[in-house]
């Protein structure tokens, strides 16, 4: 699972299980090789296989002499296509998304196997379709579907706050060119200097990976002779049967999201006549059905998604209420026959009003930003160290010389990585590539963003560095805390710009394409390692791999900034909130970088003091907290401690109903994992998995009809809508 905030209680049981190998050292492993390879038995236990190493080889396995495929590449980028389009919808909602690998994984499995074995060698389409379906290939499979199903990251955070800001055209269809541009930027420069991180990370520091391990496991086991393809027919059914009844319930709901969809409690009481229950309403206390976010808690587990829940409890269930009853914070009434109100609003047609009279939303931002910033980087510190030295132990050859020749002092023996060399990737690959797109890079950013060139490089280099604390992070705890530690970029370039005088927009427009360049390219690169690990267990290519990133990298720019211009243009307060702050979309990660880029370009920080001081002592304790963690609290009563990165996502999140359902999702998980342990381990990611692509494709599909203008809002039921306005 690839989140800012959540991490899967699965992987790390899966990290824990092999952290007792993989902090050997490295002496007993060098001359380790696939003649020494134990063979497969029917008792072999894959979890207990040291995660440092690649698998043994099966002696019943069919070699894979094509393991780069052009079946291979179509079906992955299709499947990152349609995680990518599900983190949009889902990042809109919320602002985190979820990796492909598993789906792609999985589904891949499901599509080409049978397809492998029906169609016979012979002719074009057999070259094409039919031959042998193996681990390796499957393996490519997942990586291109992880490459095209990134890079999202951007068009739910810093891309929409550009709009919000007015710093780009009227609509983003008029600026498709300048939005190709900034993706391929940040999308191309972080898949080029994966293969650096892949030496340090992968076969230097030996990280565990907790997905992406899994990924290899589950991969491993569906190419099992003797169990692999009953597993994977169950898997691949429970997967899809759930996408589908979710796909079309989603798709319903907009129709009478009222009655399917929302539930809002508050607003039917009050009608029945307990009117003072109205304010339940007003603060945004109403349940939703939401099959995604249901599904999310399952994969997220009881610590996470309880921490998000208690943290919108402690935001929206007492901090907020006692704002407005202290006159802190103020709310704006949206109906002139009932006493609705709402608390949401984030921006303001009078800058003074965000210091004087701040909405509870504005107000909270703060707190929560702070909170997650400074909890990612103390969680850091305790786990990774110092980042210089990780820089400078990364192993990469400066000599430009022996970049396009054999090193003739290679000595196999003493050789670290057990991937045979011929099966790397050229260091001359990916330090060209490495060139060209910095080259690139700064001049797009210089033509089209009025960048300078140092400017350019600095924001790349942020990248780089956020990229070694991303890996580092995901390496050991399955968190990517990428999307959040890159609003430090928001900062640098804050004090770059008030340092070079720069007037309020164009601040603002190199502070958030500097962010979106460090955010993105980070973000990309430690997904992408995460995949040559998948791959260095199953003993694939790195150079196929490579090649199938390069190739979904391609799909991802192209799907993405389209996904963005249909979402945009189907509801268009995404960019344009009005002022009460409702919207289909709450686009929390949107409103959060545009705040910050408001803020740190301003004269003064247009910070309420209150708020200001709130943030600090929470951000202070959460700090604290985590020392506290390390230091002397044991490992197995870490899930007692709070995730102080989800209670700061909830103050950053108005909608409670989403943490709501995350709750109740993980206990569901969890009690089916008491209850059925074998169901659990065999049906559970895919139904969750299933339930966020089903939700995710119908968000899309309702998209595609609101601009086809046959859309819920034209003909379907405000039945059980407050004030019988449209919601859902």
């Amino acid at each position: 699972m690839s989140s800012p905030i959540y991490e899967s209680e699965r992987a790390q049981g899966l990290s824990e299980l092999t952290h007792g190998e993989s902090s050997r050292g490295s002496s007993d492993e060098k001359n380790y090789t696939e003649k020494d390879a134990p063979e497969l038995h029917d008792d072999y236990d894959l979890n207990a296989h040291d995660i440092t190493k690649p698998f043994p080889v099966d002696p019943d396995e069919i070699e894979e002499t094509h393991q780069l495929t052009l079946r291979a590449i179509v079906v992955g980028c299709a499947l990152g296509a349609v995680v990518g389009a599900s983190n949009i919808y889902l990042g809109l909602k919320t602002g985190f998304t979820f990796g492909p690998q598993l789906f792609g994984a999985i589904f891949g499995f499901a599509i080409i196997k049978p397809l492998s074995k029906a169609i016979p060698e012979s002719g074009l389409l057999g070259r094409l379709l039919g031959g042998h379906f193996g681990p390796k290939e499957n393996c490519t499979v997942q990586s291109a579907a992880t490459a095209a199903g990134g890079i999202g990251i951007l068009f739910v955070s810093a891309v929409p706050a550009m709009y919000r800001l007015n710093l780009m055209s009227a609509l983003p269809k008029q600026d498709i060119g300048k939005l190709i541009a900034l993706t391929v930027c940040a999308g191309f420069f972080g898949v080029f200097f994966v293969i650096p991180l892949r030496k340090y990370y992968i076969v230097k520091q030996k990280l565990t990976f907790p997905t992406p391990a899994a990924t290899a496991i589950t991969i491993r086991a569906l190419h099992n002779s003797r169990t692999g393809a009953i597993a994977a027919r169950k898997k691949s059914l429970a997967l899809l049967g759930a996408f589908l009844i979710v796909f079309v319930y989603k798709v319903m709901t907009g129709y009478a999201p009222g009655i399917l969809y929302d539930w809002h409690i508050g607003w039917t009481l009050y009608r029945l006549g307990f009117t003072s229950i109205i304010s339940l309403d007003n603060y945004g206390w109403w349940i939703e059905f939401t099959p995604a976010f249901f599904g999310a808690g399952m994969l997220s587990g009881l610590n996470a998604s309880w921490s998000f829940f208690g943290g919108s409890i402690l935001a929206w269930g007492i901090i907020a209420p006692s704002l407005v009853k202290n006159g802190l914070a103020f709310g704006e009434s949206i109906s002139e026959e009932y006493p609705l109100i709402t608390y949401q609003a984030l921006s303001f047609s009078d800058p003074t009003l965000y210091t004087t009279a701040p909405s509870p939303r504005y107000w909270l931002l703060w707190p929560g930003i702070l909170m997650m910033l400074l909890y990612s980087f103390a969680d850091l510190a305790m786990n990774s160290g110092s980042i210089y030295r990780n820089i400078k132990n990364a192993g990469i050859n400066l000599n430009p010389v022996s970049w396009f020749r054999q090193d003739p002092d290679y000595n196999a023996d003493e050789d670290e990585d057990l991937s045979p060399r011929e099966h790397r990737v050229p260091t001359s690959w990916w330090t060209l590539g490495l060139a060209a797109s910095v080259i690139m890079c700064c001049a797009i950013l210089a033509t089209m963003f009025s960048m300078n060139v140092g400017e350019a490089i600095l924001s790349l280099i942020l990248g780089f560095l956020f990229s070694f604390i991303g890996v580092q992070s995901a390496g050991t705890t399955d968190v990517n805390p990428v999307s959040t530690v890159a609003k430090a970029s928001q900062l640098i370039f804050g004090g770059i710009g008030k340092g070079a005088g720069l007037a309020e927009n164009p601040a603002q427009i190199m502070n958030l394409t500097a962010g979106v360049i460090a955010a993105g390219s980070a973000a990309q690169s430690t997904d992408m390692t995460g995949d040559l690990k998948t791959g260095y267990l199953l003993r694939a290519k790195p150079r196929n791999q490579f090649i199938a990133q390069l190739c979904g990298a391609i799909v991802a720019v192209f799907l993405n900034v389209g996904l963005f211009i249909l979402f945009t243009t189907a509801t268009p307060c995404i960019l344009h909130p009005p002022s009460t702050g409702e919207c289909t979309y709450g686009a929390p990660s949107v409103s959060a970088w545009a705040a910050v880029a408001v803020a740190v370009s301003a004269p003064k920080l247009p910070i309420p003091a209150s708020s200001g001081y709130t943030s600090i002592a929470l951000g202070v304790f959460a700090v604290i907290s985590v020392v506290v963690k390390h230091l002397w609290i044991p490992k197995k009563y870490w899930v007692w401690v709070p995730n102080w990165n989800a209670v700061g996502l909830a103050f950053v999140v108005p909608q409670v109903y989403y943490s709501i359902a995350m709750a109740a999702g993980s206990v569901f998980n969890y009690v089916w994992m008491l209850r059925n342990p074998a169901s659990f381990d065999m049906y559970m990611f895919a139904v969750a998995a299933g339930m966020l692509a089903g939700e995710g494709l119908g968000g899309v599909l309702q998209a595609l009809l609101a601009v086809a203008k046959v859309d819920g809002s034209l003909f379907g039921t405000a039945i059980g809508c407050p004030g019988f306005q449209f919601c859902g």
